[in-house]
């Protein structure tokens, strides 16, 4: 879907962005760092009961509406359809996470985004659902190695025709590389939002880049890190734990989530 030109303009004002001249790659950049700077990698809807529609109108609802953060499926699928807005095209891709031991993930593990720009570049892998990872879009068809703020970042070829994304020589997760559309992430984000071994039913997080580093409340925790120094702050009652999200993240909670015990 493409939004009507109030919700893109509504969408730039969320992320503290402007409108772009054409749909290029500077643009691009561009966008992905002020989202990441502005929306939070948060999964507390899991935690608050809150359903997730993977649909444009609602996403856009709670992201640009609501002024929440989410995780991969709800900020790329918000970001793709602000992308389009702006007159990128965007395809969605799925992805499986590497975890421990390079053990993949499940099937609709990650939604990343193709972009193909006016200016002929690219195309690009643009991903604002990762949590802490590249600021930058990454080229998909170059296969040396990229330089980020965030280390050093590599697309190489995998098996059956995949991509696998790698950080500092660590793979994060392999791309299939056929176009996907929306419904098609909705197995994977039950299995996220329901299962004991999902680490999203397992613990809190919010998370957000910052211009020195970045920000994370993890339940009752605050960890900052800046200009790579890692400080820890424990937080004591409601209260404190509300306007932590207030001030860091610009959440407005009416309750503290809570880790929702799931059936193994």
């Amino acid at each position: 879907m493409k939004p009507p030109a109030q919700t893109v303009d509504a969408y730039l004002a969320r992320i503290e962005g402007v409108r772009p001249r054409r749909a290029d790659a500077a643009a691009l950049r561009e966008l992905q760092l002020r989202h990441l700077l502005t929306v939070p990698f948060e999964n507390l809807s899991i935690h608050l009961g809150e359903p997730l529609v993977l649909e444009d109108r609602p996403l856009l609802d709670k992201i640009v509406g609501a002024r929440r953060g989410g995780f991969c499926y709800e900020l790329n699928g918000t970001f793709a359809a602000l992308l389009r807005g702006l007159g990128y095209r965007v395809t969605l891709l799925q992805g499986r996470v590497f975890g421990d031991g390079s053990r993949l993930g499940i099937p609709y593990d990650h939604l990343a985004l193709r972009v193909e720009t006016e200016d002929g570049t690219g195309p690009w892998l643009a991903d604002v659902g990762f949590g802490d990872h590249s600021h930058h879009p990454l080229l998909l068809g170059e296969r040396g190695e990229q330089a980020d703020p965030a280390g050093i970042f590599q697309v190489v070829e995998a098996p059956e025709g995949d991509l696998d994304v790698l950080r500092d020589g660590k793979p994060q997760f392999r791309l299939d590389t056929r176009p996907r559309e929306l419904v098609d992430f909705e197995a994977g984000a039950w299995w996220h939002r329901t299962s004991p071994a999902s680490h999203f039913t397992q613990s809190l997080v919010c998370s957000l880049l910052t211009e020195e580093g970045r920000i994370t409340l993890t339940g009752r925790k605050l960890v900052t890190t800046v200009r790579g120094e890692r400080q820890e702050r424990p937080l004591g009652g409601d209260d404190e734990v509300l306007a932590a999200y207030r001030k860091h993240f610009g959440l407005e909670l009416d309750r503290v989530p809570e880790v929702r015990r799931t059936q193994s």
